[in-house]
C-alpha cells in the first residue's frame, strides 16, 4: 500500500505546502500573507511551519525592509519534491485498482 508522508499529511501542513507549491520555484511569501491566505493564527502557523522546517521542507528567512522585520517562507527543493511525491501517492491511492468493480 502506498504511504503518505506524515509530515505533509496533517491538514494544516498540507494547506501550507500546497499554497507554497503554487508559487514558482524560488518564489517566497511573507508570513502575514500566508497567515491571511490560510486563515490561521500566527501561533498555529508557526507551529506547523516549524515541523515543515525541521523536515527540510520549508525555509524561513527573517530580514528587514527598512526598519520593519519581515519573515519570508518558501518551499525548499526537498519540500517541493515531497509535495510532488505526496500528490502522486494520493492519486495512486484514489485511482481505481485493476480488477475492482465500482459499486460492488
Amino acid at each position: 500500500m502506498t504511504e503518505l508522508d506524515p509530515v505533509i499529511h496533517a491538514q494544516a501542513r498540507l494547506r501550507v505546502t500546497a499554497s507554497l507549491a503554487a508559487l514558482s520555484d524560488g518564489d517566497r511569501m511573507t508570513f502575514p500573507r500566508l497567515q491571511e491566505l490560510l486563515a490561521m493564527t500566527a501561533g498555529n502557523l508557526s507551529t506547523h511551519l516549524r515541523k515543515l522546517e525541521d523536515a527540510g521542507y520549508v525555509a524561513i528567512t527573517k530580514t528587514h525592509q527598512r526598519r520593519t522585520p519581515v519573515t519570508y517562507v518558501e518551499l525548499t527543493r526537498a519540500g517541493r519534491r515531497a509535495f510532488e511525491d505526496y500528490t502522486a501517492a494520493l492519486r495512486t491511492l484514489l485511482a481505481p485498482q485493476p480488477g475492482t468493480e465500482v459499486g460492488s
